[in-house]
């Protein structure tokens, strides 16, 4: 899948800052061990840095 990314939820949202859980949500992820293929643009890219140590990312 060139172009795209899956990124897993590993750690909760909750008891972090707002501004986690709201990176969270626009990455569509809402629940632990969830999975998304997002596609690889410098956008996500940031995002998924953001929080980069609550999810777990495959090329």
């Amino acid at each position: 899948m060139p172009g795209q990314i899956k990124v897993t939820l590993k750690k909760s949202g909750i008891g972090r800052k707002e501004y986690f859980t709201k990176v969270l949500k626009g990455l569509r992820l809402t629940k632990l061990n969830k999975t998304v293929v997002l596609p690889d643009t410098p956008e996500i890219r940031g995002m998924v840095r953001k929080v980069e140590h609550m999810v777990s990312i495959e090329e």
